[in-house]
């Protein structure tokens, strides 16, 4: 018997795009004014998706899509059955497997999947027939077919509408842009023309994932640090693309959320994404192309307000509240005055997350991030400095990850051997920081000694340190605003009666 050939694997590669704005109906006509679609005529049409799964949700756990997709009004549709396998979700650009067939009604059809790998996914058809569904998306695309010199054509779609799972519901505005032809770099090229007028921001989530995260009340959860997969085979560049690819993800998923909440621990671990990634490069930096690193400074004003925003947080959740007593005392008078600070504190918070907002809405911040997304991107294909301290085809993964952890150790202890200067003590807790980041990046690669005692030695001293840092911060910032003088005063004093981090 003659074996059955291999199935193809269509594939749909896209880069996705949130769009931070406060007039989300607006955006079809600004992207119309842009030099890139100015002269080309649109396509509008209503999509209606019906998402299906098991009851377990096994699809979602497998990373498997399939939806029913009606195209046009309910008076006159066109149905469209689509299966997605694969993909990442650390990354705006998105590579997966792609089958798309038309139906002649609004049923799901079994014999549309034996052409594509679902039978390997389902092979006694019980999952089939658990199937139902789960979550809709409805929405109106705009569409512009651009096309590009050298023979690429790219789509882009502007999507705005909603995402509906369960009893809740949630707005969705997004901009994808689809290759149709052509090299992956199209996408940027298109991409970054739009993002000089339109403020943009990598996207590194589905419609349907984010209907699961609706569906499972997680949806404006912060996105906390995730261990990337790490390999002993793999090159210098491959590692440092899984590590800082996850470490970016973090970031501007975070990012994609501050407009949608005021929750501080968004905003802390947007800004422990940024570190983790800013760190994680510079651990790299002497085994990549350093020529081709990306320029972030477009970031700073951004960076900027969420380091402001954080230090106010941290004032009036974290530091604040624990020397209330000891200054109120069962005082009328200084109870009030406190409640004035917190007050004064919080309105300067809300004067940051304004500032954030307006940021993001900034069309060159977008611009910066679609550079470091599309660098990362490429980072397995760089070639790195060939001298015999960073060639890793001479020096393993795990032999260079374990020799630049023992290297940021010994500069943890050098700083910690003369912390009795501040500057010393401000260098300390910036190493204990890196090491932590780097041998939590690193951990399958390194040994029990680096993980058991180095890990935790720079988690206690980030802490100790952090937390005098954030005593005296609070003092800055109750001066700066212009507490109540005597309020102030007693923060000091308390600043200086603090012992010195050991």
């Amino acid at each position: 018997m003659t074996p059955s050939a291999p199935v193809p694997l269509p594939e749909e590669i896209e880069l996705k795009l949130a769009l931070p704005t406060a007039d989300p109906q607006g955006l079809a006509g600004r992207l119309a004014r842009t030099p890139l679609l100015a002269r080309r005529k649109p396509t509008r049409k209503p999509l209606h998706n019906v998402y299906y799964d098991t009851p377990g949700h096994d699809l979602y756990e497998e990373r498997v899509a399939l939806r029913l997709r009606r195209v046009g009004s309910s008076t006159d549709p066109q149905w469209r059955q689509t299966l997605k396998m694969g993909g990442r979700s650390d990354s705006a650009l998105s590579h997966r497997g792609e089958w798309e067939v038309p139906l002649a009604g609004a049923e799901l059809s079994r014999e549309a999947l034996e052409a594509t790998p679902w039978p390997e996914f389902d092979p006694d058809g019980s999952r089939f027939d658990a199937l139902s569904p789960c979550l809709v998306t409805a929405f109106e695309r705009t569409s512009w077919s651009v096309r590009r010199r050298g023979g690429s054509v790219v789509e882009v779609a502007l999507d705005i509408g909603q995402i509906v799972a369960g009893d809740q519901c949630a707005p969705l505005c997004e901009l994808e842009l689809e290759l149709v032809a052509g090299e992956p770099s199209a996408l940027f090229e298109v991409a970054q023309q739009i993002a000089r007028s339109v403020a943009v921001l990598p996207l590194n989530v589905s419609k349907g994932e984010r209907g699961y995260a609706l569906l499972q009340d997680r949806l404006m959860q912060p996105l906390r640090a995730r261990s990337p997969v790490l390999a002993e085979g793999m090159t210098l560049p491959l590692a440092a693309q899984s590590v800082l690819r996850e470490m970016f993800c973090q970031f501007t998923s975070n990012l994609n959320l501050l407009g949608q909440t005021d929750d501080p621990e968004v905003l802390h671990q947007a800004r422990v994404g940024w570190r983790r990634f800013k760190s994680a490069v510079r651990l790299f930096k002497p085994g990549l192309a350093t020529g081709q690193l990306p320029d972030w400074q477009l970031l700073a004003p951004l960076l900027a307000f969420i380091g402001e925003l954080r230090d106010i947080d941290v004032a009036r959740i974290d530091t604040l509240p624990a020397l209330a007593d000891a200054y109120c005392a069962g005082n009328v008078q200084r109870a009030e005055k406190w409640q004035a600070m917190l007050q004064i504190l919080s309105n300067a918070a809300g004067l940051q997350r304004q500032s954030i907002a307006q940021a993001l809405e900034v069309p060159a911040v977008g611009a910066a991030l679609l550079a470091i997304t599309q660098w990362l991107e490429n980072l397995p294909k760089q070639q790195g400095p060939a001298d015999h301290d960073t060639d890793t085809s001479k020096r393993p993964l795990r032999r260079w990850a374990r020799q630049r952890i023992r290297r940021l150790h010994r500069k943890l202890e050098r700083a910690l051997a003369d912390s009795d200067h501040p500057e010393s003590l401000h260098r300390a807790r910036l190493l204990a920081k890196r090491l932590r980041y780097a041998i939590e990046a690193l951990q399958p690669l390194l040994s029990r000694r680096q993980i058991k005692r180095w890990l935790p030695q720079a988690i206690q001293l980030q802490t100790d340190i952090g937390s005098a840092r954030d005593l005296h911060q609070a003092s800055v910032l109750a001066a700066r605003l212009e507490i109540d003088p005597g309020l102030a005063e007693f923060l000091r004093g308390v600043v200086a009666g603090q012992p010195a981090p050991r």
